[in-house]
C-alpha cells in the first residue's frame, strides 16, 4: 500500500474522518476495512457488542441523557458558567443521540455557547487574574466541536472564527514548547501542555471541514502540523528515556504528574501515565503519523502493558472519567477493538470499558444515571463533567 499517513478511524465523536490523509497520501489506494465517512457527517453505527449489552449501553446513555436534561439551567447552561466547555460536553452527548429532547435541549446549549464567544473568535468566558485566564485554549475547542457536531450551517461562522483563534494560540516559540498549545496564550504565559495540545488539534481536525465553504479567495485557517508533530516528538518517553517508561507521554516537556525517576544515564525522566498516553496516542493519529511508525506502535504498546480499568496507570483514581474518555476516542482511533496480552487472552476493549462504566453509574430515585469521581482532582467531582465523559465515551465505544 502507498499510503504513508493513512487512519482508518471509525466511532470518534460522530463526526470524525474514515480516513485522515495529508496531502501526500491523497492518491493513496483505497482502504477496505471501513467505509468512507466525511468529515462533518453522522458515522454509520456498527455492531461492536453483543446484542445484549448493546441494549444495555444504550439504556445507560438515554437515562445519563435524561439526568442531564434535568439538570440543564433555563439559559442552556450546565455546571459553571465560567467554562462555557461544559456546556458544550452535554451538547456534544445530545447532538449525536436520538433523544426525544434533543432539538430543545441543543438549542438552548448552543444560544448559551454563543453568548461566551469573544471578539478574538475564542468562546470563553474572561476570568481576570487567574493563571491560564479563561482556560480559552480548552473551552474553544470544546466548544466548536459541539457547535460542529449539531450540523447546523449557521453555526459554521462561529466554528470558522474559533479555528482562527485555535490557530493563532498555537506556540510557535523556539524552544521545548514549540508546536502545542497551553490554557491562553494572552496571558503570555510560554509553556504548552499535551492535554492543551490535543484539545486544539481534535478541534481543528474535527472541524477542518468548514474550511471547505470558504470563498476561495478567502485563505484557509490550520495549525503547523509539522510542530505539533515535533512537540509530539520531544514529549514522547522513548528507549533512550527509560525502559520502563519508553513509549508512553508524560504532561508536559518539563512537568510530570506522575512522579519521576532518574534513567541510567542521570537524567531526569517523567513518568509516563495512562490518560497522558492515550492522549498522545490520539494526538499523532489527528497529526497524520502513521499507524505503523515506530511512535504510535509504542505508545499503543505501553497501554497495552498497562492495561487497568481500575484506575489511571500511574494516576490511581485522579483523573480517571477523563482517562475513560481518552481510551476510547484513542482506541477507536487506532482501529483495534482486540488487545494482544502477554501470557493471558487478548482484551475487547470496548466490551470491558462499556462493563466497567455501567458498573459506576449511580442511580437517582427517578431512575436517571449519573457519574462522578470522588477523588475530586482535574474538576472530576463535577457530575456533569464526568456524566459527559462517559456518555461520550459509552456512545463511541458502542458504536452509536
Amino acid at each position: 500500500m502507498k499510503s504513508r499517513h493513512l487512519y482508518i478511524v471509525v466511532g470518534i465523536a460522530g463526526i470524525f474522518a474514515s480516513a485522515v490523509a495529508t496531502d501526500a497520501a491523497r492518491d493513496a489506494e483505497p482502504v477496505t476495512k471501513a467505509p468512507g465517512i466525511a468529515i462533518g457527517q453522522p458515522v454509520a453505527r456498527v455492531a461492536v457488542l453483543d446484542p445484549s449489552m448493546a441494549r444495555e449501553t444504550e439504556a445507560a446513555i438515554y437515562r445519563g441523557l435524561d439526568w442531564l436534561a434535568a439538570n440543564q439551567r433555563a439559559d442552556g447552561s450546565w455546571s459553571d458558567t465560567n467554562y462555557p466547555a461544559l456546556t458544550a460536553l452535554p451538547l456534544w452527548c445530545f447532538a449525536r443521540s436520538n433523544h426525544p429532547r434533543k432539538q430543545e435541549i441543543t438549542e438552548r446549549a448552543v444560544k448559551f455557547i454563543l453568548s461566551c464567544t469573544q471578539q478574538d473568535g475564542g468562546i470563553y468566558r474572561k476570568i481576570e487574574g487567574r493563571p491560564g485566564g479563561g482556560l480559552s485554549n480548552y473551552n474553544t475547542a470544546t466548544c466548536m466541536i459541539a457547535l460542529h457536531s449539531t450540523h447546523r450551517e449557521d453555526l459554521i461562522p462561529y466554528v470558522q472564527k474559533a479555528r482562527k483563534f485555535i490557530a493563532a494560540s498555537q506556540y510557535m516559540g523556539d524552544d521545548m514548547y514549540r508546536g502545542g498549545l497551553g490554557y491562553d496564550a494572552s496571558t503570555k504565559r510560554n509553556y504548552t501542555d499535551l492535554m492543551n495540545s490535543l484539545f486544539g488539534y481534535e478541534a481543528m481536525r474535527l472541524t477542518e471541514g468548514v474550511e471547505d465553504v470558504k470563498a476561495k479567495t478567502e485563505k484557509k485557517t490550520d495549525l503547523d502540523w509539522d510542530a505539533a508533530r515535533k512537540f509530539l516528538d520531544r514529549l514522547q518517553n522513548n528507549e533512550n528515556s527509560d525502559k520502563a517508561n519508553a513509549g508512553g507521554f508524560p504532561y508536559r516537556p518539563d512537568e510530570g504528574k506522575a512522579g519521576a525517576v532518574t534513567n541510567a544515564a542521570g537524567k531526569v525522566v517523567f513518568n509516563s501515565y495512562g490518560s497522558m498516553t492515550y492522549a498522545g496516542l490520539l494526538a499523532m493519529v489527528y497529526c497524520n503519523v502513521d499507524r505503523n511508525d515506530p511512535r504510535v506502535r509504542s505508545a499503543f504498546d505501553w497501554s497495552v502493558k498497562h492495561w487497568c480499568l481500575d484506575e489511571n496507570p500511574g494516576m490511581g483514581p485522579q483523573g480517571l472519567y477523563f482517562f475513560y474518555h481518552v481510551l476510547t476516542k484513542s482506541l477507536a482511533a487506532y482501529g483495534e477493538d482486540s488487545l494482544p496480552m502477554k501470557d493471558k487472552p487478548a482484551v475487547h476493549w470496548r466490551t470491558e470499558l462499556v462493563k466497567k462504566l455501567l458498573a459506576l453509574q449511580k442511580t437517582t430515585t427517578e431512575g436517571q444515571v449519573y457519574w462522578f469521581n470522588e477523588t475530586g482532582r482535574f474538576m472530576e467531582s463535577d457530575k456533569v463533567l464526568c456524566t459527559a465523559y462517559c456518555i461520550l465515551a459509552l456512545e463511541i465505544a458502542s458504536g452509536q
